[in-house]
């Protein structure tokens, strides 16, 4: 399975954790929209190519 997460205010503790255990098993992308955003394409890309997105 494809995983998106997209961080809006950064990592946490808790994303960290989940997103390493996820990895493990899927393919897992991360996003972080607090380093700068990226385009509009780029993101909506992103989703429709992921099985599945979460959002922080």
């Amino acid at each position: 399975m494809k995983i998106l997460h997209l961080l809006k205010d950064g990592p946490t503790k808790l994303s960290d954790d989940i997103i390493s255990v996820q990895s493990k098993e899927h393919d897992v992308k991360v996003v972080d929209m607090s380093q700068g955003v990226p385009s509009y394409e780029s993101v909506v890309d992103d989703i429709f190519a992921h099985d599945k997105v979460i959002s922080w």
